[in-house]
């Protein structure tokens, strides 16, 4: 049983950086509130069922880097697994405990407060790490991706298993400004009204989408603006630092369902064994 709930500030890298640059961690305070209501039109949960097979072959407990709001980790908690959920933001890991409470699976569950470069785990305990749908492209400098691996590989098990999930498509998205994307009612009494712009810097090749979420809640209005920020790898590049930092390429797939991989595919999945 897990019982400690609290939230670890441990493993905060410092750093500067240039003016004006969008640091991947930035913007998803802010984005909390309206994650599930948005991720429920878009993406959903159709990767749930690959992670969930997953850590059916794997020991106790499963680590989530970037859990969020917890939309694989209750899922894989339902199931009866173990989570340990990571993420950077207080206002989502307070999502991702309510809703593991609401469920009842609140004590298989921790949710730490941490930095992904450097995790607060103990070394070599953990058999199954996941990284799901393109959170590793929240680091957008190499050396971030660079430390994140390690950290990952100093807790793994020899044998154990990472999962890496990347939207490949970000590069390819059309700039625009100010495009209605979503619309709809939050509940009884609030609509949602998503307006978005995309960036794209090439040079650094990051995807940056400025969020402005229009809030008419009772009468009233409220705009609530953020932007996100996601750096692309090809595969050959992700399969080259994995391997770099320890890791041995068990498999790289091309849709949840294990189909084979090219570059056409829509999903980029890479399964990496602790060497």
């Amino acid at each position: 049983m897990i019982t400690n709930e609290r939230s670890e500030r441990a493993g905060e890298a410092g750093g500067t950086r240039p003016a004006g640059e969008q640091e991947g961690w930035e913007g998803w305070e802010e984005y909390a509130p309206f994650y599930d209501w948005e991720n429920a039109r878009t993406f959903g949960r159709r990767d749930v069922a690959f992670w969930r097979r997953l850590a059916e072959e794997r020991r106790e407990p499963a680590v989530e880097l970037g859990c969020g709001t917890g939309r694989i980790a209750i899922p894989l908690l339902k199931a009866g697994h173990t989570v340990i959920g990571v993420d950077r933001s207080d206002a989502m890991l307070a999502r991702a405990r309510r809703r593991a409470r609401r469920a009842g699976v609140f004590d298989r569950a921790l949710f730490l407060r941490s930095d992904i470069r450097a995790l607060p785990l103990r070394t070599r305990r953990v058999d199954f790490v996941i990284a799901p749908y393109g959170m590793l492209q929240s680091l957008t400098r190499d050396r971030d991706l660079t430390s994140t691996l390690g950290s990952v590989a100093r807790i793994l098990r020899k044998g154990g298993l990472f999962g890496i999930d990347l939207v490949p498509d970000l590069p390819r998205w059309k700039e625009y400004e100010k495009r209605i994307s979503l619309h709809g009612r939050r509940n009884a009494t609030t609509t949602l009204t998503l307006v978005e712009s995309v960036r794209q810097d090439r040079r650094r090749a990051l995807t940056i989408f400025d969020q402005e979420y229009i809030e008419h809640r009772n009468r009233k209005k409220h705009v609530h603006r953020f932007s996100l920020a996601f750096r692309t790898l090809s595969v050959p590049q992700m399969v080259h630092r994995l391997e770099r930092a320890g890791f041995t390429i068990r498999a790289v797939l091309g849709d949840y369902q294990g189909g084979p991989w090219d570059e056409r595919a829509d999903v980029w999945l890479i399964l990496a064994s602790k060497s």
